[in-house]
């Protein structure tokens, strides 16, 4: 007995590198480093910029998209209400609309600030994230970069409400509402909230990619998508 334990000891001594290798090759992660899976996730979220943000950036990419369409701050619905009460419907609704255009616009020229945080992001704990919520990808994105992309994005949605005229329509509403007896009277920071509302827009958008690549097969196009995210349906079974 102790002849033949002794032999099988020998026999894995001299293959039980090769078979042991092989095995771990076997497993769910098929050997996957962090930095390839790392690489997997920057790439789901890469193509939730390419697929899903940059819808945001067409006509009513924003006002007619239920997910991310910027509603008024709770300061300005009461400007809403009383210009309707008045008969000004159209004028409040060109308000509304003017929000969603600055944040269309402002998308389009910010999405390359996107595009280089995620190049520069570094996953410390690539495997948990992988194995973690539905959206663990993107809400790490938004923890690492939300401050950095607001101070890069806020000038650009300044700009673009110039560009889209939103500007001068809220000048016009907010003085018309001033001028109403016994209101008291809103001096709204619109560039700031459609700032942080477009942001919310980005990271929603991005996170619907995330969710369709991690619960769909078919939406993982390359093969970094495929390899890792194998790895995420082998730990759900």
């Amino acid at each position: 007995m102790i002849k033949k334990i002794l032999s099988l000891v020998l026999v894995m001594s001299l293959f039980g590198c090769a078979e042991l290798q092989q095995v771990v090759n076997q497993l769910p992660q098929g050997g996957l480093s962090n930095a390839d899976i790392a690489a997997g996730l920057r790439q789901a979220l890469d193509f939730g910029i390419d697929k899903q943000v940059t819808k945001l950036t067409q006509k009513d990419g924003f006002y007619r998209n239920e997910l991310v369409k910027i509603l008024l701050p709770e300061e300005l619905q009461k400007v809403d209400k009383a210009l309707r009460k008045i008969g000004l419907s159209s004028l409040a609704d060109e308000g509304l609309k003017a929000l969603n255009r600055a944040a269309e616009d402002a998308v389009k020229e910010a999405t390359p600030i996107f595009v280089d945080a995620v190049k520069d992001i570094t996953f410390d704990d690539a495997k948990n994230i992988l194995l973690g919520e539905q959206n663990a990808a993107t809400a790490y994105l938004e923890d690492r970069t939300s401050q950095a992309l607001y101070d890069k994005f806020h000038p650009v949605i300044q700009n673009s409400f110039s560009k889209v005229g939103a500007d001068q329509i809220w000048n016009n509403l907010i003085n018309r509402y001033n001028s109403l007896p016994l209101v008291n009277p809103v001096n709204p920071d619109l560039t700031d909230y459609v700032t942080g509302e477009a942001l919310d827009g980005v990271y929603t958008m991005i996170a619907v990619e995330e969710k369709q690549i991690r619960s769909k097969v078919s939406a993982r196009t390359t093969d970094l998508l495929r390899k890792v995210f194998a790895l995420q349906d082998a730990q759900k079974n």
